[in-house]
């Protein structure tokens, strides 16, 4: 039996996958399959770390370390060869709120952003918080069920004059694709020559599936990495979300000024001290635990797409490269989003992030969360099926 096959309650804990369905849906008693955190325990390293600081007994100012900087430097390069400098390194409470404060960085009211949808919606959200106008160069789904860039729209949409940042997803969330050396090459090119910054919210790129291997932008070429900002954290591997813990690699020094002057106006200087114990131990110990999820997410995946081609094979599925999302096609079924919804949480008591969440070219997708133990898993799909099928 796995580690990942124990089934935790999670009810009562505040959390908001599991205690908020009324609020956010509107029904309670649902099985909730959408946001993206684990149903697993964190690695017994990190659990022991946090417990060797709550012992301490004294939660004072503190900023993390050489130790940090140097597990974070280990981890990257063995696990995706990139080599970083430590000096690049700053943090934030949440990617989310790095890319905020990027935004707020290197753009002005009337400049532009570019954004990939369908894609992970607080990009075009918050970039529409800030007031500045997204631009949407729509992904392309080819003859393999597989996303694509229209780069000739992707590069008439950078030329724009006042287009100044381009936010990418690698890999991609929600559709689990991890872009190739190559395609990241194009668009660094062209984002060089449009002078467009590029914002790289890598937060997935440890959970690779299916001997998928993954590329950061900024370690193709100097000159790329001189206009990237690369987000990451091990919020998502390791299931640390809570704790507002990530990275932002910013090897451009006049980058890395302006966004620690936007890091300063906002007080948002460093991570909270059981964040950072968390983050240090989950990159210096977690491996072997990393090592073992990454198996058990695959044979989720097979599992459903095994349970879908049996009972309900109008509904396509989108093999994740990466990612422990997976994302259905329903669009066969000829039914609105809305519709979709309605059937899920009334007729199968069962919680996803439709497709429209992630922009209008994800209008009859279905975003499920599969970090979960096999039993969910099953118990997920016999909901979805009955909620379709009605």
């Amino acid at each position: 039996m796995s580690r990942f096959d124990k089934v935790i309650n999670r009810k009562q804990t505040d959390s908001v996958k599991w205690d908020y369905t009324k609020k956010i849906f509107g029904v309670e008693n649902v099985l909730p399959m959408w946001v993206a955190d684990m149903d697993f325990s964190v690695p017994e390293e990190v659990t022991a770390a946090l417990h060797s600081r709550v012992d301490h007994g004294i939660f004072g100012y503190t900023m993390p370390g050489t130790n940090m900087e140097k597990a974070v430097q280990s981890w990257l390069k063995k696990r995706h060869s990139w080599e970083i400098d430590t000096q690049t390194i700053t943090y934030s409470p949440g990617i989310v709120t790095a890319i905020s404060l990027a935004i707020h960085a290197f753009t002005s009211h009337d400049e532009k952003i570019v954004v990939q949808p369908p894609v992970y919606y607080p990009f075009f959200e918050i970039a529409q918080k800030h007031e500045r106008e997204v631009l949407f160069n729509k992904l392309i789904l080819n003859e393999d069920f597989r996303y694509e860039i229209d780069y000739d729209d992707l590069e008439a949409k950078l030329s724009d004059e006042k287009t100044k940042l381009f936010i990418l997803c690698n890999p991609h969330n929600p559709s689990g694709r991890v872009w190739s050396r190559e395609e990241l090459t194009k668009i660094g090119d062209l984002c060089i020559k449009h002078n467009v910054t590029i914002i790289s919210d890598d937060i997935h790129s440890d959970l690779l599936l299916f001997g998928n291997s993954y590329t950061p932008i900024a370690s193709i070429r100097e000159d790329i990495a001189k206009q990237t900002v690369t987000c990451i954290a091990p919020s998502k591997t390791f299931n640390l979300a809570g704790l507002q813990a990530s990275l932002v690699l910013i090897p451009n020094d006049s980058l890395k000024r302006r966004y620690h002057d936007v890091q300063q106006l906002f007080g948002l200087l460093s991570i909270n001290t059981l964040g950072a114990d968390a983050m240090e131990a989950a990159y210096s110990y977690g491996e072997r635990w990393l090592d073992e999820l990454l198996p058990y997410l695959e044979e989720n995946v097979v599992i459903i797409e095994d349970y879908l081609k049996e009972h309900l094979p109008e509904v396509k599925v989108m093999r994740p490269e990466a990612t422990y999302l997976v994302w259905l096609d329903a669009r066969s079924l000829n039914k609105t989003d809305k519709e979709l919804q309605e059937l899920l949480l009334k007729k199968g008591k069962v919680a996803l992030h439709i497709g429209s969440k992630f922009w209008e070219n994800g209008e009859g997708f279905l975003r499920m969360n599969i970090a979960c133990p096999k039993s969910t898993i099953i118990e997920g799909m016999e909901r979805l099926v009955t909620a379709l099928k009605a």
